[in-house]
């Protein structure tokens, strides 16, 4: 299948591919969409939340930096929150740097950003 026939049956209307991220672990490949709309000053929780409502969720770390590398245009040149929690202090969550692709830690779950949500597609 040509990849004009396969977005043509799989994106929905405002969605962006943003590619194949690969399966770590046995995990199957994935295509990965970036779903249209951002929220602003929002908290972490409610970040996810609202990635919910949209039917998606905050992407991961590695869904991010396939985002920045292949859509940056599509996010302002500021900071969004993954859906991942710093493993040795839940207070924090990971983000990502949309100016210049640095992702880090340094963002209380309490404080306000952006977010963006995705979608998966699993390739069988």
């Amino acid at each position: 299948m040509s990849k004009e026939q396969f977005l043509k049956e799989n994106q929905k209307v405002g969605e962006l591919y943003a590619g194949i991220l690969l399966g770590k672990d046995g995990a199957p490949d994935q295509h990965i969409f970036l779903l249209p709309g951002e929220a602003e000053s929002i908290k972490w929780q409610a970040a996810k939340e609202w990635a919910e409502s949209v039917g998606g969720d905050l992407p991961t770390r590695r869904e991010q930096s396939l985002l920045f590398a292949n859509l940056k245009e599509a996010f302002q040149p500021r900071w969004y929150w993954s859906g991942e929690q710093h493993a040795a202090t839940s207070d924090y969550a990971w983000s990502q740097l949309f100016s210049n692709g640095s992702q880090g830690n340094d963002y209380g779950t309490s404080y306000e950003g952006r977010a963006r949500a995705v979608r998966r597609l699993a390739i069988l």
